[in-house]
């Protein structure tokens, strides 16, 4: 750890944070696939006055940050990440619902958002329900599936800037969401989202939760991933290319692309995560070779030393 990060340290342990300030904390457990290294500075805020208590002390320190929700979207290498993290806590969960509009906590899981709006009989959120990731990181990424994305319904974010300590509401201009992407910052923490459904006339909703979830089930793997590797090229299919490139089912160490989907990549239990990011690595190499295409990875690289996105 630098001097930076241990003067950092220090005053972030004057502010008494409920649950501390941790050095070399583990990422693994706190992804989807369950590898990786460790954080030089990792905090858990428990509220929005901790968060804001925070930010104050951030904005007076030139750090790189981390903003991790679900991890269902991440990969940090194995030498892992030498700033700070920051993960919200249980107090950031909350949901409420007013007619069509729906205010959630930045940590709130989309699986929860989607079935109380379906069982507020509202429509529009339901394709969340197969998304394993947080309220937060679907804002970041303009999350989507089954045809729909985020950007349709978000409205507004509130938004704390570790790097400067204030805390604004972006518009859903302001976020400029495009696929799979934001103009959020790694210092940007999403406190909460604003959105506006519809009104379900046809009670149709929990059908329709049941069948995505089915859907998920047949289509996709379980086990140790981060759901789709590249974003999908325009009139194209990411699993369709590295299927035709011969590369379903491949391995390097201890990931391998997913027998399922392709493109999908599975990682063993107490896997690396620089195999994982070296069988990416193959499969954009192969696949530009033989068809042209140049995949964009959708994965949030992190503390690799090329990385693409994180």
């Amino acid at each position: 750890m630098n001097d930076v990060l241990r003067v950092l340290a220090k005053d972030l342990r004057k502010i008494s944070l409920t649950k501390g300030c941790q050095e070399e904390h583990p990422l693994g457990a706190l992804s989807t696939y369950k590898v990786g290294g460790s954080a030089a500075l990792f905090v858990q805020v428990e509220s929005p006055e901790e968060l804001q208590k925070v930010a104050s002390v951030t904005a007076r320190h030139d750090v790189c940050f981390l903003v991790i929700g679900r991890g269902s979207n991440l990969l940090v290498a194995d030498q892992g990440f030498a700033g700070l993290v920051v993960q919200l806590g249980a107090a950031f969960e909350s949901v409420s619902l007013e007619e069509a509009t729906v205010t959630a906590g930045g940590a709130a899981l989309l699986p929860v958002v989607a079935r109380q709006s379906v069982q507020a009989g509202l429509q529009g959120f339901a394709w969340a329900v197969g998304v394993p990731g947080s309220i937060g990181g679907a804002v970041r990424m303009n999350a989507g599936g089954h045809g729909a994305e985020m950007k349709e319904v978000l409205q507004s974010v509130l938004v704390v800037d570790l790097s400067i300590g204030e805390t604004s509401r972006w518009s859903k201009s302001d976020l400029a969401l495009g696929y799979r992407r934001s103009a959020l910052k790694p210092c940007h923490v999403v406190v909460e989202a604003t959105l506006l459904l519809a009104a379900d006339g046809t009670g149709e909703g929990p059908q329709e939760l049941t069948e995505i979830v089915q859907w998920r089930r047949n289509n996709q793997p379980g086990g140790q991933n981060a759901g789709s590797v590249f974003a999908n090229p325009s009139n194209d299919s990411a699993g369709r290319l590295i299927e035709s490139v011969g590369l379903k089912g491949h391995r390097l160490g201890t990931a391998e692309v997913s027998t399922k989907h392709a493109n999908f990549i599975q990682a063993d239990l107490q896997g690396r995560a620089d195999d994982i990011y070296a069988l990416m690595q193959l499969v954009q190499k192969k696949v530009l070779e033989e068809t042209g295409v140049a995949l964009q990875a959708e994965t949030v690289m992190v503390g690799f030393v090329d990385e693409h996105g994180g």
